[in-house]
């Protein structure tokens, strides 16, 4: 079954490029991000318009409410059932987004979870009390600097969790959901990377944001700061803003903050694809032409008829 993913950070043009290989190779598209599945979460998720979809269906767009909770695991059930129905339309799968242990957990059988791991009682003691003086929010962002993949999946209320990942990096150097055998692909997927210079990069992450303000960006974040405990909350773009919300911070050091966090979350998706991922990187900032070297690259790759790929459920009925 064939499956295309676009990926990369922010701002580099996935969502355009989706829908002109959509209209072209008739296809369907999965968003693969972690926040556009809240309803009312538009701007700030830069979630795709009407207008912009201009007639191509997209899957798992608005699907929870902003009080609840939505993991890998859930788009990982939900994301497959609609490869399998767009296929069985005869249409083409594009799954689009820039949450790379999403897209991962998606096309490879991929384990989310681990079980074995080694347990220190000192550590797991030593990270309680960097919880009760520094708080949930510090012991997230302590794990998110050593294991982005734990940090990803588990919400910063849930503390612990987030001492058992911890504890499971300091002592084997993996991560807790880390698969620890080569996961097998599930589909004959196509992935295209798009990236651009860093510094024009950076501009357009800054330029984005100003864009969002424009647009209504603090109304929806207003909305989340009254129930800052829920797990949208915690998305790039609504979080750096509750301190101004609040009086603890001005409008423009907020905003400071978010252009910050979303340019260094920006390099994180970086790191991800280009370390887990065959992917095949693209600059279409600064060299548009290049889609039409996209475009015949894939007419060949869907004129290659490979084998079906054998499933769990195949091996058995031997």
């Amino acid at each position: 079954m064939k499956v295309i993913a676009i990926v990369g950070p922010t701002a580099v043009g996935k969502t355009s490029l989706s829908i002109d290989l959509a209209k072209k190779f008739n296809g369907e598209i999965i968003s693969g991000d972690s926040m556009q599945v809240y309803r009312g979460l538009d701007i700030g998720t830069a979630k795709v318009t009407t207008e912009e979809m201009d007639g191509i269906v997209h899957h798992l767009i608005d699907v929870r409410n902003i009080d609840e909770s939505y993991s890998a695991a859930d788009f990982q059930k939900a994301a497959r059932q609609a490869i399998q129905e767009i296929s069985n339309r005869g249409k083409l799968p594009i799954i689009v987004g820039g949450t790379g242990l999403y897209i991962q957990s998606l096309l490879w059988d991929y384990k989310l979870g681990s079980e074995g791991d080694p347990e220190d009682d000192s550590l797991r003691r030593k990270y309680e009390a960097f919880a009760e003086v520094n708080g949930n929010q510090a012991l997230w962002e302590k794990l998110q600097a050593v294991d982005p993949l734990a940090a990803e999946k588990i919400h910063y209320n849930n503390r612990k969790k987030m001492i058992r990942a911890l504890e499971v990096f300091e002592l084997t150097g993996h991560s807790i959901i880390e698969p620890k055998e080569q996961p097998r692909e599930l589909y004959d997927s196509f992935l295209i990377g798009l990236n651009t210079d860093r510094a024009v990069l950076y501009q357009r992450i800054n330029q984005r944001v100003d864009l969002m303000v424009d647009q209504g960006l603090l109304t929806e974040a207003e909305k989340l700061a009254e129930t800052p405990e829920v797990q949208a909350a915690q998305g790039i773009g609504y979080k750096e803003l509750f301190p101004y919300f609040s009086g603890n911070s001005s409008l423009e050091a907020a905003l400071e903050e978010v252009k910050l966090h979303s340019r260094r979350y920006a390099k994180r998706q970086l790191t991800w694809f280009r370390n887990r991922m065959s992917v095949r990187w693209y600059d279409l900032v600064q060299h548009p032409s290049t889609i039409n070297e996209i475009e015949e690259t894939i007419e060949k790759w869907l004129a290659d008829v490979k084998p079906p790929l054998q499933t769990d459920d195949d091996e058995a009925s031997k």
